[in-house]
């Protein structure tokens, strides 16, 4: 059973920039999953823009928790609610 406990809470500047970054990440990896090596340009192209934008939303996560010193777990991680701009630090 994962626990739930709100750390922190970002501005809605923040808040919009990782969720931008979130949804990114979330379309390109839907890309993946049906683009083929094939198509060896626009693979490549999907391959580097993946990990510049993982590399951006990890950035985004460590200055935040640099910033703001969030409570962290060995065996936890951080989530976003939206809505809320609220950090909860969930552990399994």
């Amino acid at each position: 059973m994962a626990m739930k406990k709100l750390v922190g809470q970002v501005t809605p500047e923040e808040r919009s920039e990782i969720q931008t970054l979130f949804e990114r990440r979330n379309g390109l990896n839907e890309l993946a999953k049906i683009l083929t090596a094939e198509n060896a340009d626009l693979y490549e192209k999907l391959v580097k823009d993946m990990g510049d934008t993982g590399s951006k939303f990890q950035g985004w996560w460590d200055r935040m928790a640099e910033k703001y010193q969030w409570e962290s777990s060995e065996n936890g991680n951080w989530e976003i609610n939206f809505d809320t701009c609220e950090i909860y630090l969930v552990t399994a």
